[in-house]
């Protein structure tokens, strides 16, 4: 945390002070020395004001922040709203459902929930508490979060940075948290928000951004981190994995898809019009850019309801969102790949019946292709999603066999009685995360990210063997 500046109070909801490095001007060149001071200044700062904070008052300025974000005269969330569209790339109503279903996890229950699920005891962080005896030696056992932790965060949607920062801040971690070239812009006002909250806090929290591979910047890094974590693509992480100290624990999310799976009885009656429903909800969420985002919808043969009738329910569907939350513009590289895309499938459609298209017209805001071929097929994004028929949900995965490893969240619609039977099958084929269609991209906050404990990934224990 390296302050510039220091007002009084945020008066102007539309200019923000210099706290973090991240607001710096464009023009302002960050160098080896500038990281080594803020690095220096959040550990002193660490050992000031966090170490001996209780979990119970970080949750408390946590929900705190979080409450303000949901209020509409927030100035955080005004300018996060105001702004966002063109720093982000999302539109108003997209960013504004985001955020809301992300600060609404912010409660008290769901942080004790999560702090539970990782420690067992959710005072765990701020005392020794009793732990199973082992061999008859009775125990007791504290969980301790690393000095500095350094936060290399992905650029395609804000959530994930907001966790990692949460996250840490449980740990009572110093930290820097390094965003993607131009994408700061929220994981900076959540910063701000915190520290307007809390200065003591927020002083321990330092944002910046630069593009990827600047060595001589994080070699800084590197050098002081006790922990290292990092969210992108897997060539991303395996380059910073090369550079991260032997000693240094290293925690990385790379690459992961998803898709959905409906089951045959789910698309009875009239379910069958909310399940599209549901199904829409997921693929604009975020602009399907998450990696909990579907690209493809199996669909179970043998229904009352066939897949291309899906297919253009959804098709309808999308077409709806588009006047009450459209898309919003892509640069004309992006607009192009779907552009070309669609141009496949036209083709495909003009010369057999196992293919169909519909998509939204004179623009590139919504596709929805039906293909009876079920390979898994990575989408283009941006709510480009396919729809495949399946004889069941082994087909399904037999299908997806060349993205297995790879699958984060599976979106399931089936009766009650099934569900357990079919998450049964995801799980021993891989799949980390199950559940209800409508649901993938806005996980609790007890989410286990790619299978592992996200807070536990970043403590340490020590046991206490008693006499």
């Amino acid at each position: 945390m390296l302050i510039i500046n220091h007002p009084s109070q945020i008066k102007n909801p539309v200019t923000l002070p210099n706290y973090f490095l991240a607001d710096l001007p464009s023009t302002a060149t960050l160098s080896p020395a500038l990281l080594e001071e803020a690095c220096l200044t959040l550990k002193r700062n660490r050992a000031q004001y966090l170490v001996t904070r209780s979990t119970e008052q970080l949750v408390r300025v946590l929900v705190g922040v979080a409450e303000g974000w949901r209020q509409a005269d927030n100035p955080f969330r005004k300018l996060a709203l105001a702004e966002g569209p063109g720093q982000m790339g999302f539109p108003r109503a997209t960013l504004e459902k985001g955020l809301d279903q992300l600060f609404q996890q912010f409660t008290p229950e769901n942080f004790d929930a999560l702090l539970r699920q990782e420690l067992g005891d959710a005072r765990a962080l701020d005392q020794f508490c009793p732990s199973p005896p082992s061999g008859g030696v009775p125990r007791h056992a504290r969980a301790v979060g690393p000095e500095f932790l350094v936060q290399f965060t992905a650029g395609n949607i804000p959530n994930p940075a907001v966790m990692s920062v949460t996250l840490g801040l449980l740990t009572r971690s110093a930290q820097f948290v390094k965003c993607a070239s131009g994408a700061a812009f929220l994981p900076r006002l959540f910063a701000h928000s915190i520290y307007e909250a809390d200065r003591k806090l927020g002083a321990c929290l330092e944002v910046a951004e630069w593009p990827g591979g600047s060595t001589e910047l994080e070699r800084v890094l590197f050098a002081h981190a006790d922990c290292v974590t990092a969210t992108g693509n897997d060539e991303t992480l395996a380059a910073i994995r090369t550079r991260v100290p032997l000693k240094t624990r290293f925690v990385g999310y790379g690459h992961r898809v998803s898709f959905s799976f409906l089951a045959g009885e789910a698309l009875a009656g009239f379910g069958a019009n909310e399940v599209a429903g549901r199904v829409a909800d997921d693929v604009i969420a975020w602009n399907q850019l998450g990696c909990l985002s579907p690209h493809v919808i199996y669909v179970q043969t043998g229904a009352a309801r066939s897949a291309e009738w899906l297919a253009e329910r959804l098709a309808d569907e999308l077409a709806r969102r588009e006047t009450a939350a459209p898309r919003g513009e892509l640069p004309a590289t992006l607009a192009a790949t779907i552009a070309s895309r669609r141009a496949i499938y036209e083709v495909r459609a003009a010369h057999s019946p196992e293919t169909r298209m519909w998509h939204s017209r004179d623009s590139t805001a919504w596709t929805v292709v039906y293909e009876a071929d079920p390979r898994f097929q990575t989408s283009c994004l941006h709510r480009f999603v396919y729809l495949k028929p399946v004889k069941d949900l082994g087909e399904a995965l037999r299908s997806a066999d060349a993205v297995q490893g790879q699958v984060s969240t599976v979106g399931l619609a089936a009766p009650d009685h099934q569900v357990k039977e079919l998450a049964g099958q995801l799980a021993r084929w891989g799949v980390t995360r199950v559940c209800p269609v409508g649901r993938m991209q806005h996980p609790p906050l007890a989410w286990r990210h790619d299978g592992r404990p996200a807070l536990g990934d970043l403590i340490t224990w020590t046991d206490l063997e008693m006499r």
